[in-house]
C-alpha cells in the first residue's frame, strides 16, 4: 500500500512560486509540503470549466428524469426496465470514477477531464440516435463513463489550482452549487425541447464547446505513483455494480427468488475479491487504508446515503407527478427547479458555514432536513394539486444544497493532497453506487404495491426520510481522532 508522506503535484509549463498548502479541517496531514500557486487567472479559468463541465454532466444525468415516459414510449420500454433507462449513466459514473480519479492523479488531471468532457459529448450525440432500450442505455453507461472521467479529475485540478485553505473553499463551494445548478437546469432543457434526441444532441454539443475550451485553458498537474494502472480492481468493482443493480431491477417481480439471490451472493464475492486486488496491487484505485480515517469514512457515508436516500427518490419523482397529477413534461420541470433550484442556492451560500459548522455536522443537517422534506411530502401525489408539494420541495431543497457543499469540500479534506482526485472518485462512486440502488429500490417500492402509483410514491417517501435520518446519525457520530 502506499504512504503518502510528501507533495509530488508537478505542473506542466511556466511554474509560478511555489506556496504554502495546508489542507484546510482536521482530517487535512499536519504540515503540507509546498505547492505550486496558480495564477489568479488561471485559477478563475479552472473553476468556470470545470463547473461548466460538471453543470453539463449533471444536466445529461437529470435529462431522461422528465422525458422517461417519452422515452420509455418511443423505445418500447418496459416498465421493469425503465430503472435501467435511469440507471444507465449512474451505473457507468460509480463503476469508473475511481479508476479516473487514480488515472487522473497519475498521468495528468487535465489529460483525463479533457478526454472525459470530449467523450461525453460524443456519446451522448450517439444516445440520440439509439433505436432501442438496450442501445439507449449503453449509450447512457458511455455517458456515466465519461461523465466519471470530468467529474473525479475536476476537483484535482482545482485543489491544484485553490492550494489556499481560503481559495479551497470557495471554489469546492461553488464547484458544488454547479452540481445542483446541472440538476435543475437539466429537466428544464429537457422539457423544452420538442423531443427527447433532440435534448441529447444539444446537450452533447455543449460538451464538446467545453472540451475544445479546456484543452487550451488548462493546466497540467499529476502525482504520479508509478506502476500499472489497476485494471483488475476496475473490472471486478465494475462487475459487482452490475450484478448489484441487476438484483435490485429484478427484485421488484420477488426478493426470494433463485436469480435475485444469486446476484446478491455474486455481488458479495465480487466486492470481496475487489478488496483482495487493491491490497495487493501496487497502485490500487483506493487506498483501502483511508477507510480507517473518520473524515473519509463520513465523506463516503455521506456520498452512499446521498445517492441512496436523495438521488434515488427524486430521480422518479418527476415522472410521478407526471403520472398522478397529470402534470406536463415542462410543469414537472418547473416544479422541479424549486427543489434543485434552492439546492443550487444554498450551497453557493454554504461556504458561510465554514469555521462554524464541521463539514460532517453540515452533512448531518442536510439529512436531517431532507428527511423533514420527503415526509412533507406524503400524501402530495395523491391530493390533486401541485401546491401541495410545495413545502416538502423546499425544505429538501435546502437540505440537498448543504449535502452538494459539503461532500466536495469533505472528500479532498479527507485525504493527502495529492491524492485529491481519487478522493473525489471515492465520494462520487460511493454516491452514484446510492443512487443506483436507489432508483431500483424506489421502483421496486412504487410499482409492487397494491394501493396504486400515489400509495407506493407515499412508501418511497418513507423509506427514503429513514435513509435520510440513519445517514444523519452515522455521519454525525463520525469525529475526527485527536492525536
Amino acid at each position: 500500500m502506499p504512504k503518502f508522506t510528501e507533495r509530488t503535484d508537478v505542473a506542466a509549463g511556466p511554474a509560478p512560486a511555489p506556496g504554502p498548502a495546508t489542507a484546510p479541517g482536521p482530517a487535512a496531514v499536519a504540515s503540507s509540503p509546498p505547492a505550486e500557486e496558480a495564477s489568479p487567472r488561471s485559477g478563475r479559468a479552472t473553476l468556470a470549466l470545470t463547473s461548466a463541465a460538471t453543470a453539463v454532466a449533471l444536466m445529461t444525468y437529470t435529462a431522461p428524469m422528465v422525458t422517461l415516459p417519452e422515452t420509455a414510449a418511443d423505445l418500447h420500454t418496459s416498465l421493469s426496465a425503465q430503472a435501467w433507462l435511469l440507471n444507465g449513466t449512474p451505473l457507468g459514473l460509480a463503476a469508473l470514477l475511481l479508476v479516473a480519479g487514480s488515472l487522473a492523479d497519475d498521468y495528468g488531471r487535465r489529460r483525463i477531464f479533457v478526454a472525459g468532457t470530449l467523450a461525453l459529448g460524443v456519446t451522448t450525440a450517439l444516445g440520440a440516435l439509439t433505436s432501442s432500450t438496450w442501445l439507449f442505455t449503453l449509450a447512457r453507461v458511455a455517458q456515466g463513463g465519461a461523465s466519471a472521467a470530468l467529474l473525479a479529475s475536476s476537483l484535482g485540478l482545482i485543489v491544484h489550482a485553490f492550494p489556499s485553505p481560503r481559495g479551497r473553499l470557495h471554489a469546492t463551494g461553488v464547484w458544488g452549487a454547479f452540481v445542483s445548478g446541472g440538476i435543475a437546469v437539466g429537466p428544464l432543457v429537457a422539457g423544452a425541447m420538442p423531443d427527447w434526441r433532440v435534448t441529447y444532441a444539444v446537450l452533447g454539443a455543449a460538451a464538446l464547446v467545453v472540451a475544445a475550451l479546456s484543452r487550451r485553458a488548462l493546466t497540467e498537474s499529476r502525482a504520479p505513483r508509478g506502476g500499472r494502472p489497476d485494471l483488475a480492481g476496475a473490472v471486478t468493482f465494475g462487475l459487482a455494480l452490475v450484478s448489484l443493480v441487476a438484483a435490485l431491477t429484478l427484485g421488484r417481480d420477488g426478493w426470494l427468488r433463485a436469480p435475485v439471490a444469486l446476484l446478491l451472493l455474486a455481488t458479495v464475492l465480487l466486492l470481496g475479491l475487489f478488496a483482495v486486488v487493491e491490497r495487493r496491487t501496487a497502485t490500487p484505485m483506493i487506498d483501502l487504508g483511508l477507510l480507517r480515517r473518520p473524515g473519509f469514512l463520513a465523506s463516503s457515508t455521506g456520498g452512499l446515503f446521498t445517492g441512496f436516500a436523495v438521488i434515488g427518490l427524486f430521480s422518479l419523482l418527476p415522472t410521478l407527478l407526471q403520472q398522478t397529477l397529470g402534470l406536463s413534461a415542462m410543469d414537472t420541470a418547473w416544479l422541479f427547479l424549486l427543489w434543485s433550484g434552492l439546492s443550487f442556492a444554498v450551497a453557493l451560500q454554504a461556504r458561510r458555514l465554514a469555521g462554524r459548522m464541521a463539514p460532517r455536522l453540515q452533512l448531518a443537517l442536510g439529512f436531517a432536513l431532507h428527511a423533514a422534506g420527503a415526509l412533507a411530502l406524503l400524501g402530495a401525489l395523491g391530493s390533486g394539486t401541485w401546491t401541495r408539494l410545495l413545502p416538502g420541495l423546499i425544505v429538501a431543497g435546502v437540505g440537498s444544497g448543504l449535502l452538494n457543499a459539503a461532500l466536495p469540500l469533505l472528500s479532498v479534506e479527507s485525504v493527502p493532497p495529492q491524492r485529491a482526485a481519487m478522493g473525489s472518485g471515492a465520494q462520487q462512486t460511493f454516491r452514484y453506487i446510492g443512487s443506483c440502488a436507489g432508483v431500483a429500490l424506489t421502483i421496486a417500492v412504487v410499482t409492487s404495491t397494491k394501493g396504486g402509483l400515489a400509495h407506493g410514491g407515499d412508501i418511497a417517501l418513507v423509506v427514503s426520510a429513514v435513509l435520510a435520518l440513519v445517514a444523519a446519525a452515522a455521519v454525525a457520530a463520525l469525529r475526527e481522532r485527536t492525536a
